[in-house]
């Protein structure tokens, strides 16, 4: 069995309908159990989250992004991490990351990045998407990765799309496969 704790933060919740696909893509691989711990509006976790996190298998982080890197609320919990750090509580986890802008870029490798770097800080072991992009001239916004992430999930909802209209259901196909492979990772992570 292994144990994936998601976190994330979502503003309006063109997020938290993708970590919805990405969880739906966990679950669908037996042996797989799913944490899901949104990061409330004040930059809070759910109660018992730290525990969680610090027994889970893998850790999957998810903001969206903002002036270039990830909500505040993230980053609070991101900062608030330096007391598992401190213990190496997070050391040799599987880690991976999302993030959802209003652009089609919007500077979302920012945020990813960021959050590598968290792993890296924890001392953790990241996974990146492991799917070629859509990137032929027949690919429309409706294939899997057609924003071509590499390094971590991305996807787009435009500032006045409303959360029924966005993210486009290739998106969350891709957010589904992510959490697959996710999950299949941590599974094998977790025999090491």
């Amino acid at each position: 069995m292994a144990r994936i704790a998601m976190v994330y933060h979502s503003g309006y919740g063109h997020t938290a309908k993708v970590a919805e696909a990405v969880a739906k893509g966990l679950m669908e691989i037996s042996g797989t159990q799913v944490d899901i711990l949104p990061i409330d509006a004040e930059g809070n976790l759910p109660e018992q989250a730290w525990v969680i996190l610090s027994g889970a298998d893998g850790i999957i982080f998810g903001s969206p992004t903002y002036m270039s890197g990830p909500s505040w609320q993230f980053k609070k919990f991101a900062d608030a991490s330096s007391k598992p750090w401190s213990a190496l509580l997070w050391k040799d986890k599987l880690f991976a990351g999302f993030t959802n802008s209003a652009s089609m870029n919007g500077d979302k490798l920012s945020t990813l990045d960021y959050m590598f770097h968290l792993s890296q800080q924890h001392g953790g072991i990241w996974a990146g998407m492991g799917m070629l992009p859509s990137n032929t001239k027949a690919a429309t916004r409706q294939d899997v990765n057609y924003i071509a992430g590499v390094s971590g999930l991305m996807t787009v909802s435009p500032a006045d799309a409303s959360v029924e209209e966005a993210p486009l259901s290739g998106e969350l196909e891709t957010a589904r496969l992510f959490g697959q492979r996710i999950a299949q990772l941590a599974q094998r992570w977790s025999r090491v």
